[in-house]
């Protein structure tokens, strides 16, 4: 397989949402570290991202959204602290953990009953979240085990030949993965750029665990 790298025009961004579209795989910049992207609400598409990244499918995915709204969507319940901590830091590098819908397949949440979302504060991500009309599925964009890459040169390095697209928006603005906050056990699975003392702002007394899940 080919792998064209394009700088984020309108065109490329419309290029990559119908490749999206088609359950294709396209890496693109968030304002942390750039993503593997699959349409999340497409199986097949999304257990391509484990294959080409040589993830363990025991691993879920973060569900990339443009706001509260679509969130809202993926998600079983979103109570008071989920709609403050999103209304404080969205879009940007915080990731809420709640029960999953029935619209999110097994692939997403490797069969777990909760989903992880986020809305990301980069503009070719949104633009391409607007294009495509359906959340996206993304860990980081390298192969597991491998360094989060914050530029498209990097994401080819690693997955050249595996993936059809890289949006090229330029370097990450942040280069920390986002803080990932299990809303409903009231912890911090991962802490990055969103601070406890912030999270525990709407989640007094919030706990801290291990990761369970990447950008």
């Amino acid at each position: 397989m080919l792998t064209e790298i394009l700088k984020a025009t309108d065109g490329a961004i419309a290029r990559a949402a119908a490749l999206l579209a088609s359950g294709q795989l396209v890496a693109f910049p968030t304002e942390t570290v750039y993503g593997l992207g699959a349409r999340a609400d497409d199986a097949a598409a999304v257990q391509s991202i484990y294959r080409a990244k040589g993830r363990p499918a025991d691993k879920p995915l973060i569900v990339h959204v443009t706001g509260i709204d679509q969130a809202r969507r993926q998600v079983a319940a979103w109570p008071e602290a989920a709609e403050g901590l999103a209304r404080d830091h969205w879009p940007g590098p915080l990731t809420l953990v709640l029960p999953r819908s029935a619209l999110v397949p097994d692939a997403v949440t490797a069969g777990g009953d909760t989903v992880a979302v986020r809305a990301p504060n980069n503009a070719v991500a949104l633009a391409l979240l607007r294009a495509c009309s359906v959340p996206i599925a993304a860990p980081s964009a390298n192969i597991s085990g491998e360094p989060p890459p914050t530029t498209a040169q990097q994401v080819l390095r690693g997955l050249a030949g595996r993936i059809p697209l890289v949006l090229d928006g330029g370097a990450t603005s942040v280069k920390t993965p986002s803080t990932i906050v299990d809303v409903a056990a009231s912890r911090i699975l991962r802490e990055g750029v969103i601070s406890a003392e912030q999270v525990a702002r709407w989640l007094p007394g919030v706990a801290r665990s291990t990761p369970t899940a990447s950008d």
